[in-house]
C-alpha cells in the first residue's frame, strides 16, 4: 500500500508539536511528589554506600564464589587450568585427529575431495 506524502500544512504541524511532545514526557517522567499514604511505614534514606555495596558487591561476591566452585576441584585434582592448558593442538571436532588420516584424492576415479564438478 502506497501512502500519500504529508502535505506541507502537516508536516509544519508534526515539527511544531515535537516540542510539546517532549514536554509532556518530561512531565509524565517526572517524579511524584506526594505524602506518604497513612498507615504505610515511611522509611529512612538509604546511605549511597550502602547500596553501592549491596547493589555492587553482592553480584562481584557471586561471581567470586561460583569461580572457586568450578576451579577449586580441578585444582584439588591437580589439573592445568591455565587457559592453554599446556600443550594446545588444533582440534577439528568430528573430523579426523590428524591431517594425515584424510584420504586424498590423487586419481579421477577417487570418490573424496568435495563436489566433482566437471565441465
Amino acid at each position: 500500500m502506497i501512502t500519500p506524502a504529508l502535505s506541507t500544512t502537516a508536516r509544519i504541524a508534526a515539527r511544531a508539536s515535537l516540542p510539546l511532545v517532549a514536554l509532556g514526557a518530561a512531565l509524565l517522567a517526572s517524579p511524584a511528589h506526594a505524602d506518604v499514604a497513612e498507615g504505610w511505614s515511611n522509611p529512612a534514606d538509604v546511605d549511597a554506600l550502602h547500596a553501592l555495596l549491596l547493589l555492587g558487591g553482592v553480584p562481584v561476591l557471586l561471581f567470586v564464589l561460583i569461580g572457586l566452585a568450578v576451579y577449586i576441584p580441578a585444582l584439588v585434582r591437580g589439573e592445568d587450568v591455565s587457559p592453554t592448558g599446556g600443550t594446545v593442538e588444533s582440534q577439528w571436532i568430528g573430523g579426523p585427529r590428524h591431517a594425515k588420516e584424510l584420504a586424498s584424492g590423487d586419481t579421477e576415479s577417487s570418490e573424496t575431495g568435495g563436489a566433482h564438478g566437471s565441465w
